[in-house]
């Protein structure tokens, strides 16, 4: 166990007749602020001078060497300023702001200057922007919101603005100088738990996006649990080096406002886990030693690769490490062993953490309390969260309530109806387990979504997320990512996405060919088919043997909703845009997919 001080792992379990169980934590959640602009305010008038965000100085003057820091003392009059700008241009509760941006300085103040002024604030997706070809999800997100203004950073968002048609705030230089009067003094004295502080919209795995209502309860409350677990947080403020995009819950909530609650120093880091965009992920961390390398299971994958062949660059990067954490998705065993032996190698007491939530509960339902030898814990609920177990098609469904869970979604009261259960708790759609039924303080396993398991012909489920993880893993390095079908078939097949750098790897390949090239490519599909062999060798049955795969020419689709901007793939529209592909998976034969033995 890291020296970094965890909560001891506590939970109260209530076995109920019908075969249900609710969990809890022993411990009452404790006072906390009620708003984060009430956070802003403490740290400002604590520390003025102490770093609070950072972002190259590059991004906006080329060439320019260094970062851009802002501290808490200037964070918190900007967002005074620009809560006052706002509610100039009539925004309010019922007006709320759409932010078009990546993450950066001026996002996060306008951002600040919208909650302190009361106005729900709605980042999009910048892949909605910048990789759509039709704008159709940002429409879809403007139509649902109806908001008073839209910010749009830089120029690259000039199409989608043109898309919109809404009134644009212009440029941040412009807000910034207006003087905060008694307009803004009311509109923050109005600010309360209840008040919506933003509106996060889902990545539309259904269709189009939902807006989910996050209000400073939520995510104050969130906080303080997040903090009762990781008391290590008490000891310094946190640095931390990220990328995730504010549009999600991850890097928006439990990344963002954990920096805030702490009083630490963020460091956006504008790179992402691709390739050409992963190397400014890595000279961030040569110049910043963070505290806390958080992450999901994309970016650690991409990133381990670099870590491994820079020493130097290893070196930094784990000088000042205390907690490794993944979440938003399963981590494969191989980049879990890889990440491992990473951190046993750099002799520093670092713990290896995971968590569990969503959008709606914003993100933290439940929290790793003590180190765990392998992927899939995702822990106990915290103080003030209540999970309940509920038996459904051979799993167990689990559920949340808690003053962390969003009252509902924005303009939709038939969708808000429909995501509760009599008794109030959040159908979140995965599954769960205990990873020892005898101990539950050993915590839960992620035991996947209940939407994605199906059936074969035989009557057999086939349980989607562990069969992904294990070909995920049986593939490695050559495949990516996988969309498992045979719904009411008799033999499992998988639609395969390749990884282009393992595959260029295995042909000697200096840059990674087209993907139509390497899905052709005779050694590549004599090697994936190999991996695939092997894993079926290792037995399991029916619902574990993988007997057809494709090797995808086109990578998921943004726009169609297969895939996040976090790499997070969704299941079911992959099978749904490529119907035509599954239908020749079986098809007698055929050339193109590969025959497993």
């Amino acid at each position: 166990m890291s020296s970094a001080r965890f909560a001891p792992a506590e939970v109260d379990v209530s076995y109920r007749a019908d075969g249900s169980a609710v969990l809890r934590s022993p411990r009452p959640l404790g006072d906390h602020p009620r708003t984060l602009p009430e956070v802003l305010a403490r740290w400002a008038k604590v520390d003025p001078s102490r770093p609070f965000l950072a972002e190259r100085a590059d991004r906006t003057a080329p060439g320019a060497p260094g970062w851009r820091t802002v501290t808490y003392g200037e964070a918190h009059a900007a967002a005074r300023s620009l809560g006052q700008a706002l509610l100039d241009r009539g925004l309010g509760p019922e007006r709320p702001l759409l932010i078009l941006s990546d993450n950066s300085v001026d996002h996060a103040l306008l951002a600040l200057g919208a909650m302190t002024a009361g106005v729900p604030a709605a980042p999009a997706s910048a892949a909605y922007s910048l990789q759509s070809k039709d704008f159709a999800k940002l429409r879809a997100i403007a139509s649902l919101l109806a908001p008073g203004l839209v910010f749009a950073e830089t120029a690259a968002y000039g199409r989608a603005l043109d898309a919109l048609d809404l009134p644009v705030a212009g440029p941040l230089a412009a807000l910034l100088p207006t003087r905060p009067g008694p307009a803004l003094e009311a509109a923050a004295a109005a600010v309360g738990p209840d008040t919506v502080a933003k509106v996060l919209f889902t990545s539309g795995s259904t269709g189009h996006p939902k807006g989910v209502i996050n209000t400073q309860r939520m995510l104050c409350a969130n906080q303080a649990m997040l903090a009762a677990g990781w008391r290590f947080l008490e000891e310094r403020p946190p640095v931390l080096v990220d990328w995730l995009p504010w549009s999600h819950t991850f890097g928006g909530n439990h990344n963002f406002n954990l920096v805030l609650w702490h009083g630490g120093t963020l460091y956006v880091d504008d790179g992402k886990p691709a390739p050409g965009l992963i190397d400014r992920t890595a000279e961030a961390f040569r110049d910043v030693a963070s505290t806390l390398y958080v992450n999901v299971p994309r970016g650690f994958d991409a990133f381990a690769p670099l870590l491994e062949k820079d020493a130097a660059l290893r070196e930094r990067f784990f000088s000042r490490l205390e907690v490794v954490f993944y979440a938003a998705a399963a981590l494969s065993q191989p980049a879990w062993d890889r990440w491992m032996a990473m951190v046993r190698a750099s002799g520093r007491d670092v713990s290896f953490v995971s968590a569990w939530g969503s959008t709606e509960t914003s993100p933290l339902a439940t929290q790793v309390h003590e180190e765990i030898d392998r992927p899939g814990t995702i822990g106990l609920p915290p103080p003030g969260a209540e999970v309940k177990l509920v038996p459904n098609a051979g799993k167990l469904e689990l559920r949340v309530r808690g003053p962390h869970v969003t009252p509902g979604y924005w303009r939709a009261p038939e969708l808000t109806a429909a995501a509760f259960d009599e008794e109030g708790f959040y159908r979140i759609g995965d599954a769960g387990r205990f990873a020892d039924p005898r101990d539950p303080r050993r915590g839960l396993v992620f035991d996947g979504r209940l939407a994605e398991d199906f059936k074969l012909g035989s009557g057999s489920w086939v349980r989607v997320g562990a069969l992904r993880l294990a070909i995920v893993s049986a593939g490695a390095p050559l495949v990516q990512d996988a969309a498992i079908c045979g719904h009411d078939r008799d033999e499992v097949g998988a639609l395969l996405f390749l990884d282009p750098r393992g595959c260029a790897a295995l042909i000697g390949a200096a840059a990674p060919p087209p993907l139509p090239e390497l899905a052709r490519h005779p050694e590549v599909r004599r090697a994936v088919a190999e991996k695939l062999a092997a894993h079926n060798a290792r037995g399991g049955g029916d619902t574990l043997t993988v007997r057809h795969a494709i090797l995808l020419e086109e990578p998921p689709s943004i726009d169609a909703g297969e895939i996040t901007d976090k790499g997070y793939l969704n299941q079911r529209a992959v099978l749904e845009r490529r119907a035509a592909l599954v239908e020749r998976l079986y098809r007698s034969g055929e050339a193109e997919p590969l025959r497993i033995p």
